[in-house]
């Protein structure tokens, strides 16, 4: 027995959820697909960073867009996440970082999204933990952080009393398309069939968009990440450096969530874990940022498997080759924060055939312009 309905989504992350909630909201019978947990990889291993400080211009729309649904995220799914404002502090450590937070105050200004530049002597009486080899940094206040694993798992729930269906444990092991419907059959030999399909499966999203004739060249990312025991709290800000090579944050409790890096993983299986030498050199980059930390305990590191894009901004929007086919996947490790947004542009992309998002530059063609 198949079961029809109105739109297939295949992938439980934030995105997709999101999507689930907003068409389910709006009256369409959705069904939800996801291998394993809603939640289980990128969208609920990454550091929790609600940042739109430093994204590609391209980025910045749905980033503003995602942040007003933060805003008001417990009136639509029945908690905040421990979304707090605490603002992100994006850190310069020579001369060559600090120009670069300089010129992207351009960008920011051309998106609305407000920035206050701080100079080497303010920021080291403002925020008197920095180290020595901070020389500068570019403040975001309406940026923040949440809870990834709590997130999801409200979103689904949130979904699922709109009346989406959301299957967990329901890995896709077939797909085609009549020229009017999909056809699904996961691995446990259900079958399900729609008009609409929406690819938002993260780094698997690649191999489904190249069963409808669409090859990316996706790969995986595995973000290394670690939490250390809980200190005296005085980290107020979500931390970031030029160049991306360390991140932190502490929450109310003083646990500190330090990233850096890329653990290992097998998408086959799938399988994924955070490296010992890489979490030490990262432990050792944040102590340079903040001195204080030197010392303190790491109690648990993990990692999990996203989907990177060469130019590192996903892919979003139709399909080029299969009607009623749908893309949201390859977020690069910084999807967390655009998760909601996105689900909410889907929607209007399903059910109104637009959005006012520019998506020019995410579609999944352009890498085949590239090589041409």
């Amino acid at each position: 027995m198949t079961t029809s309905c109105d739109v297939l989504i295949q992938g439980g992350g934030g995105a997709g959820c999101s999507a689930a909630l907003h068409m389910a909201q709006r009256g369409l019978r959705v069904v939800l697909l996801e291998r394993g947990l809603v939640g289980g990889q990128a969208s609920g291993v990454n550091y929790g960073g609600v940042r739109q400080q430093g994204r590609h211009p391209a980025e910045l729309p749905i980033a503003r867009r995602s942040r007003e649904i933060w805003g008001r995220l417990k009136e639509l799914i029945g908690t905040d996440a421990e979304f707090e404002v605490t603002g992100h502090l994006k850190l310069a450590r020579d001369e060559a970082e600090e120009a670069e937070l300089i010129a992207y105050l351009d960008v920011a200004k051309a998106y609305d999204l407000p920035l206050r530049m701080i100079g080497r002597n303010a920021i080291h009486q403002e925020y008197a933990w920095l180290g020595p080899k901070v020389v500068a940094g570019s403040f975001a206040p309406e940026d923040g952080s949440a809870n990834p694993r709590l997130l999801v798992p409200a979103l689904a729930r949130a979904a699922r009393a709109a009346g989406a269906d959301i299957r967990e444990h329901a890995e896709v092991v077939e797909h085609a398309h009549d020229g009017t419907r999909f056809h699904l059959r996961t691995s446990g030999g259900d079958s399900f069939a729609a008009p609409v399909l929406l690819n938002m499966a993260g780094f698997w999203g690649g191999a489904l968009a190249a069963r409808f004739g669409e090859p990316v060249p996706v790969v995986p990312l595995s973000p290394n990440m670690a939490v250390t025991e809980p200190v005296r709290y005085f980290i107020e800000p979500n931390l970031g450096v030029v160049g991306g090579n360390v991140y932190l944050r502490q929450i109310r409790r003083g646990n500190v969530i330090i990233g850096g890096g890329h653990g290992e993983s097998d998408p086959a299986v799938p399988w994924s874990r955070p490296l010992p030498e890489v979490t030490l050199q990262t432990l050792r980059r944040a102590v340079e940022l903040v001195p204080a930390l030197a010392g303190v305990n790491i109690i648990r590191s993990w990692s999990g498997i996203d989907g990177k894009m060469p130019d590192r901004i996903p892919v979003i929007g139709p399909s080029r080759t299969t009607p009623g086919l749908f893309h949201a996947f390859g977020f690069s490790g910084h999807g967390f924060q655009l998760g909601p947004g996105i689900g909410a542009i889907m929607a209007e992309l399903v059910l109104d055939g637009r959005t006012d998002i520019p998506l020019d530059a995410f579609r999944i063609d352009r890498f085949l312009e590239t090589a041409a």
